[in-house]
């Protein structure tokens, strides 16, 4: 099997260290996806200790922000609105985005993570 690159595999939710085993069971177009506990290839556990995904909270929250800041400026550059009616209309653009960038902050802290502090192969 081929190792993707570290882009490739946060794109497609891979395993940070062997990019190849999938992070999520099944794609968010069949609802929210579980996790799997450990990568089905090399065996990384993904959530190591209880509150792990905290940090991609703040990892979301980010995303969040950039891509509301994004579609209000876009919104800004086409329209002639004011800029309360740009604000509520980017965050309603924004809503159906908000579980897909969920997900990626997610997979953002789990690369992060290994990064970091990694977990070697066993």
């Amino acid at each position: 099997m081929k190792r993707a690159s570290t882009l490739s595999g946060i794109v497609r939710q891979l395993c940070p260290r062997c990019r190849v085993g999938r992070i999520f069971r099944h794609s968010i177009f069949r609802g929210f996806p579980k996790m799997f506990e450990r990568c089905p290839v090399c065996d990384l556990k993904f959530e190591r200790e209880e509150g792990y995904f905290l940090g991609a909270m703040y990892i979301s929250y980010g995303l969040a922000l950039v891509t509301i800041i994004l579609l209000v400026a876009l919104l800004r550059f086409f329209t002639n609105w004011s800029i309360v009616k740009d604000l509520v209309w980017a965050i309603v653009l924004f809503l159906p985005l908000a579980p897909t960038l969920t997900l990626l902050a997610r997979v953002l802290w789990i690369y992060l993570d290994q990064a970091i502090d990694p977990q070697e192969l066993q």
